[in-house]
């Protein structure tokens, strides 16, 4: 047999090895499938929407934060401002009732003071020994 009736059987060999090595190099590179590319879009599309409201959630709650900073701010300073009116009318009261004041309301409405002061005694002693009130 001479190499000329070998040579179909060579050639289709090469052409068979070909196919295989073309075979074995896609399987290397993974299969994109249009539905696998959808399913990535689709959930592409969720975690940006998840992401959107968690977003816009932690903004609300700091818009909720910042509003009561501002309400507390303001309860502050309405106490201190109580605190000094009371403080104020404290005063006042003090200045009111202190003795020189009251003599001197005294006397406006007529009061005279008394040239001999009697002062009660709750608990005091009888000659006998028997402690007696009032």
């Amino acid at each position: 047999m001479a190499m000329t009736a070998l040579a179909p059987a060579i050639s289709r060999s090469r052409e068979i090895i070909a196919t295989k090595r073309a075979e074995v190099a896609l399987k290397l590179v993974p299969d994109n499938l249009e539905a696998t590319q959808e399913n990535r879009k689709y959930f592409a599309k969720f975690v940006s929407i998840v992401g959107l409201l968690t977003l816009m959630f932690l903004l609300f709650i700091n818009t909720l934060l910042a509003q009561d900073a501002f309400t507390l701010s303001h309860l502050k300073l309405e106490t201190k401002m109580v605190s000094d009116q009371r403080e104020a009318i404290a005063r006042q009261i003090d200045t009111l009732s202190s003795p020189e004041n009251l003599a001197k309301a005294a006397t406006a409405l007529g009061m005279k003071p008394s040239q001999t002061p009697t002062f009660l005694t709750l608990n005091s002693v009888n000659p006998a020994g028997n402690v007696s009130n009032g």
